[in-house]
């Protein structure tokens, strides 16, 4: 497996496209390239990628359209955006969508790889905090890396979802945990049926969290929930 980050470039100019391919393949990154905005989006449903880089103006799907669809399949999904158009109206379309950067075109392809980076070491930082191990729930002691949730020394085994669903909801300790970052990351897929699913993993994690009075899940409806620990 190839440990370089991996971009999905989907841009319909095929000799552009090969050439910044190229260009990017050389900075070290692993690029798979889609020709249009529905080769885009299948190729996305294929594989994970760190960063799509999208074409606005495409055959058969457009980048903002392609970027919306990419989004609601995984929210934290980092997008730049490139165009031709130098219209203010499509850079806010961008950002309303989501993207976290936009190149004009004509551009130098430096200033892409710069932007490139920066969106890249932001997620990374994102990402770090999901990683972490071990935590401190009011008189609970929960070890992410074990699976166990520890309180007055007793400890209780956690399933690989209860732990992961905690583990965010550790995370955004007292802030909102939103749903679809759960059900996109723990159950990869935001549908009915994993939200049920995950309502029934919040009640387990309820029940092993009521020994101490002063933490809390409480449901912010149709946002998300938030683990409330009074200090």
């Amino acid at each position: 497996m190839s440990d370089k980050q991996r971009l999905l470039l989907v841009e319909d100019d095929p000799s552009f496209g090969s050439v910044l391919k190229d260009y990017l393949v050389i900075n070290d990154y692993d690029v798979t390239h889609a020709i249009d905005g529905e080769d885009g989006l299948t190729k996305f449903k294929e594989s994970d990628y760190d960063l799509c880089i999208l074409d606005v103006m495409m055959p058969k799907k457009d980048g903002f359209t392609l970027g919306k669809e990419i989004k609601e399949l995984k929210s934290e999904q980092p997008i730049i955006f490139l165009t031709a158009k130098n219209m203010r109206e499509d850079v806010l379309n961008g950002y309303k969508i989501g993207a976290d950067d936009y190149v004009l075109k004509p551009f130098d392809s430096e200033v892409l790889l710069y932007k490139i980076k920066a969106v890249l070491q932001r997620n990374a930082g994102e990402e770090e905090k999901f990683e972490q191990e071990d935590f401190k729930i009011g008189k609970f002691t929960f070890n992410a890396k074990l699976r166990q949730l520890i309180f007055d020394g007793k400890s209780q085994k956690l399933s690989p979802k209860e732990n992961e669903l905690l583990r965010l909801l550790a995370v955004y300790k007292n802030d909102l945990m939103p749903r679809e970052i759960a059900l996109t990351r723990i159950w990869h897929d935001d549908n009915y049926f994993t939200s049920r699913s995950m309502d029934v993993y919040i009640a387990k994690l309820r029940k092993y969290l009521k020994k101490d009075p002063a933490v809390e899940i409480v449901n912010i409806h149709g946002e998300g929930f938030r683990l409330l620990v009074q200090e």
